[in-house]
């Protein structure tokens, strides 16, 4: 379980990080709402407000014949989607810092929201803070989740 502290949060292992960034894919999606900009634009945006994010701006995407491509900018970073509706997929990168709000909370949000009969995310710690210099130390990112 994860533990805030004021720049960030600490995991088990008690090492503070700046974000957490999950990487989820959606499988067996409805391709008619993955397919709907405005649906997307709309479920990315309750999403962000879901998991405890401020907006700050959105730009989404309709490409032809299909697929829709989205951003939310938000106060903690981002939120992001490509979808493949052809072939009820869409792939989605939640990226959040501090302690506010919770990227985990938006990805079961979004689970249901596509109707995807199943999904996966890897869950990556980001910008390891070493708390003697206060500084990011030069080490690679952690997978802290999988499923």
């Amino acid at each position: 379980m994860a533990v805030t502290t004021p720049m960030g949060f600490s995991d088990c292992k008690n090492q503070t990080y700046l974000g957490r960034h999950v990487l989820a894919e959606f499988f067996e999606c409805d391709p008619n709402i993955l397919n709907n900009p405005q649906l997307i634009e709309k479920f990315m945006t309750d999403a962000a407000l879901e998991c405890g994010a401020t907006i700050v701006e959105k730009c989404f995407h309709m490409f032809n014949p299909y697929g829709v491509s989205g951003v939310i900018i938000i106060s903690e970073s981002h939120l992001a989607i490509h979808t493949w509706p052809e072939l009820g997929y869409a792939a989605v990168d939640l990226f959040t810092c501090g302690e506010k709000c919770d990227p985990k909370v938006a990805y079961d949000f979004l689970k249901k929201c596509f109707g995807s009969k199943n999904a996966s995310y890897s869950q990556l710690n980001r910008g390891v803070l070493d708390g003697k210099n206060l500084s990011v130390e030069h080490t690679p990112f952690y997978i802290s989740a999988q499923n």
